[in-house]
């Protein structure tokens, strides 16, 4: 009886992480005081990577939750920042094939970051990221993007 209820046990975990790992990657997930900034730029990056998922530009609309105000003043609003991500410096980043974020300086309310980008056309990017805490508004203590560089050319991928 004890072997039943531990084999029934185990089935309905792996049934259970099934469904979460099929659903969270479905939902937008919306900016916390808990989210690290290293976190902030995989969020956008896996999105961005996996952009048409679950519907087409879910991963801009993903990335464009984590904009900071001031960037989303920079940029307009979202439809305009849709445009912007298909310009040929960030369309890069859209179905990439790879990404590797490494942290070059950190500060109070700082991060800068250096992304390593293997584009669908496996040629190597370097984008410079920069995560800060938003000061105000309901967004008090999130880190967000503030800006994100052209990208610099890194040669070819075998």
């Amino acid at each position: 009886m004890n072997l039943y209820i531990l084999i029934r046990a185990i089935f309905s975990s792996i049934i259970l992480c099934f469904t979460l790992a099929s659903t969270s990657y479905s939902e937008i997930v919306i900016p916390s005081k808990e989210i690290t900034p290293f976190d902030v730029i995989k969020i956008q990056l896996t999105a961005l990577q996996n952009n048409n998922e679950p519907y087409k530009d879910a991963g801009i609309e993903q990335s464009w939750n984590f904009a900071h105000p001031r960037n989303k003043e920079m940029t307009g609003p979202l439809p305009r920042f849709k445009k912007m991500l298909y310009d040929e410096n960030y369309v890069i980043l859209i179905n990439h094939i790879s990404h590797q974020i490494n942290l070059i300086e950190q500060k109070e309310n700082m991060y800068v970051f250096a992304v390593s980008i293997l584009s669908k056309e496996n040629k190597n990017y370097v984008y410079i990221w920069i995560v800060q805490k938003v000061r105000y508004g309901s967004l008090k203590d999130c880190w967000l993007t503030t800006s994100v560089f052209f990208p610099k050319y890194d040669g070819e991928s075998i």
